[in-house]
């Protein structure tokens, strides 16, 4: 499945308070609570067992894990419905911004135009 595929199918089940009305707000209200749920899993697993960084993620949480960045990408699909670009169109500005900045050397620095 394309990006493009799965913001096609995944606005078809967007309900929400200004749908499509070039109003991302309740989208990226969204976007930050599931990317709070993510940091959430995360931070139990570190909490409550003995995993630490740098070993594997145990398998149940992992599938959590995988729920959860779901929801980040549809979030983050219906952010694009809204400001009318597609997630294939936001992953190539991506891509090329950040082999620009691999290019330049400048990839670990910091702020937005480097």
């Amino acid at each position: 499945m394309t990006f493009d595929e799965y913001q096609e199918v995944a606005s078809t089940t967007a309900r929400y308070p200004g749908r499509l009305q070039h109003n991302p707000t309740y989208p990226v209200l969204g976007l930050n609570g599931e990317a709070g749920e993510v940091a959430e899993k995360l931070k139990k697993l570190f909490r409550d067992t003995n995993w630490t960084p740098g070993t594997p993620i145990p398998h149940d949480v992992r599938d959590l894990l995988i729920k959860e960045l779901g929801d980040v990408l549809w979030y983050l699909s219906a952010c694009c419905d809204e400001i009318a670009v597609t997630l294939d169109e936001v992953a190539h500005v991506n891509i090329q911004k950040l082999l620009s900045r691999k290019q330049r050397g400048v990839i670990g620095g910091s702020g937005d135009n480097r």
